[in-house]
Parts: structure tokens; C-alpha cells; sequence
């Protein structure tokens, strides 16, 4: 027979099987991957970053794998001064963030309360801040769960996340040493480690919060500034990888969610699964065990914590 199975070894060429047409040839087994860095700037008092909180979660939960993400702190509030802090938002007084913010609570339903801005004065978003760089230097992961509680608190439970004994108690709650970290963040290191964030933001051109700014390896890339819709953000993505094939994970089951993050409102997890409102309920009821979960309300929304 003149045809040859498989399985036969050629004596010309000496290969078992289909030699193909060339004996040495190069290949690559490496998938054409750039290496892309993700610069999310903020502020833990910026009230439309704690409102993209559920996109951006999703964004990192499916997209992660295709950039490495840096939390870099922006500076909103040093201190309150004789003038208006941000006249082009009509901000000139304490009491007008108190509407800003419930506007944004309201609008997009991650609840804000608020009226902490007219009788327990946020002095400054500095000290929040350098707690966070203080944490960041020695564990990146919990830094950033910080930076969450620092939210959660300061929107939801309208705690004065300035003050010393609320860092103190957050951080503690981390598995710190709340009173050591403070302590360093009061030092005049703290402040040069906030310092070196600010000349990252301003390198970056994050002149307003959230700026996410996504960066290859030719040093080319996108910002883009606001709160913005998933596909804002996928579409960078694709750009600064010149490429439409980005490695996508498939959205986490809600219970491992919940597990890790430990509270998530309502609006969370109808952006992470493409549910509307009143589907929420009974998707928890069919995605946690009952004894995993409680279910609890706030300036009219309702949120998800772990036992």
C-alpha cells in the first residue's frame, strides 16, 4: 500500500506520524499577552467612586487576568479653607456635599447617607488615605479591603472616616494593629507616601475622580474619567492590548462573592449578574444557604452580609 497510517515511521525523514513540511521550523507555545497596567486614582471620600463600585468589581472579577490593578490615592479634601473647595460643583461649604453626595446615592442607588456633613465634619480625606499607603506598603490585597471599609463606613453608616478611633476600629477589624498603623500614618513618612501618589496622579493626568488609566508595555494607553458603563471599560482594555480577544472569566458564584467581600448591596449584585431589582431576593434564596447570610436595609436599599 502506498498510503501511510499514522502510526508508520517515515525512513526519509525519520518521524513517526505526520513529519509536516519542514524538520526544523520556530514556533511560539507563548499566547501573544501584553503585560497592561491598570491605574484606578481616587479618593476614599469621592462619592461617584464609591457609586462605580459594583462595575469596577465586575470589570476585575471577569477582565483581572489581562492587567495588574494599582490603587493610587488623589488628594480630594486636604483641609476646609476660607473659600469654596469646589466652585465648578457649587462645593463651598461642608453643608453642600451633604447634597451632592445624596444625589449620587440617590441616582445610583449605592446608598449615601450623608448628613455627617453637617454635624460631624469630615476634616480632611488625608488621614484615611495615608492609612491606606501605610497598609498598601506592607500588604496590597489588604489595603484595599480597607479601602472599601473606609467607604462602607463613611456612605452607608455615616462615620467620620477622618477621625482617629474610626481608623482605628477599621483597621483592627482587618487583623492589624489599628493604634501602630495610625500611629505610622501620623508620621511624617505617612504623609511622603501620599505625596508620592500625588505625583503619580498628576503624571497620569488624573486631574478628577475616578480616573482609570491602563497602560502597555510600549508605554501607550487610555484614560478614562468618571463613572462610566462596562463597556467604556472593555473597550481600553481591547485597546491598549491591539487586540479583540481578552481573557474572560465567567462572573463568580454569588456565594464565593459574598465570602470574600462580606457586604454587598443590592445594586452589586444586580451589575454583577444582569438582574434587575426584584429579582434579587430570590436569587440570593437560590444562590446562599440560608444560615450563610442575613439580609438587612438601609436608606431603603437592602444589602447582603455574611454570618
Amino acid at each position: 500500500m502506498n498510503n501511510k497510517s499514522n502510526i508508520m515511521c517515515d525512513l526519509e525523514t525519520g518521524v513517526c506520524g505526520s513529519a509536516g513540511d519542514e524538520g526544523m521550523e520556530m514556533i511560539d507555545f507563548n499566547q501573544p499577552q501584553k503585560s497592561i497596567n491598570l491605574y484606578y486614582v481616587t479618593d476614599p471620600i469621592c462619592s461617584h467612586c464609591w457609586a462605580q463600585e459594583p462595575v469596577l468589581r465586575r470589570f476585575e472579577e471577569q477582565y483581572g487576568d489581562n492587567f495588574t490593578f494599582h490603587t493610587v490615592m488623589g488628594g480630594l479634601l486636604e483641609k476646609w479653607g476660607d473659600g469654596p473647595v469646589d466652585p465648578a460643583n457649587g462645593i463651598a461649604k461642608p453643608s453642600d456635599v451633604a447634597g451632592h453626595w445624596r444625589e449620587v446615592g440617590d441616582y445610583t442607588r449605592m446608598p449615601i447617607d450623608g448628613t455627617l456633613w453637617y454635624d460631624n465634619l469630615i476634616h480632611s480625606s488625608y488621614p484615611p488615605s495615608i492609612v491606606f499607603k501605610v497598609i498598601q506598603k506592607q500588604n496590597e490585597a489588604l489595603a484595599r479591603v480597607f479601602l472599601r471599609r473606609v467607604r462602607e463606613a463613611v456612605f452607608a453608616f455615616n462615620q467620620n472616616i477622618a477621625e482617629k478611633s474610626i481608623l482605628v476600629e477599621i483597621v483592627n477589624n482587618l487583623g492589624l494593629d489599628g493604634e501602630a498603623i495610625v500611629k505610622e500614618a501620623e508620621l511624617p513618612s505617612g504623609q511622603q507616601l501620599l505625596n508620592e501618589d500625588f505625583v503619580l496622579a498628576a503624571k497620569l493626568g488624573a486631574r478628577g475622580f475616578p480616573t482609570i488609566v491602563m497602560i502597555n508595555e510600549e508605554n501607550k494607553g487610555v484614560k478614562i474619567v468618571g463613572a462610566r458603563p462596562l463597556e467604556y471599560y472593555v473597550a481600553g482594555l481591547k485597546q491598549v492590548l491591539d487586540s479583540e480577544t481578552l481573557q474572560v472569566k465567567q462572573q463568580p458564584a454569588l456565594s464565593s462573592l459574598l465570602e470574600k467581600e462580606k457586604l454587598l448591596f443590592s445594586k452589586e449584585i444586580e451589575v454583577m449578574y444582569d438582574l434587575e431589582k426584584t429579582e434579587i431576593n430570590a436569587f440570593a434564596e437560590k444562590e446562599l444557604s440560608s444560615t450563610s447570610y442575613q439580609v438587612k436595609e438601609i436608606l431603603g436599599e437592602t444589602y447582603f452580609v455574611t454570618k
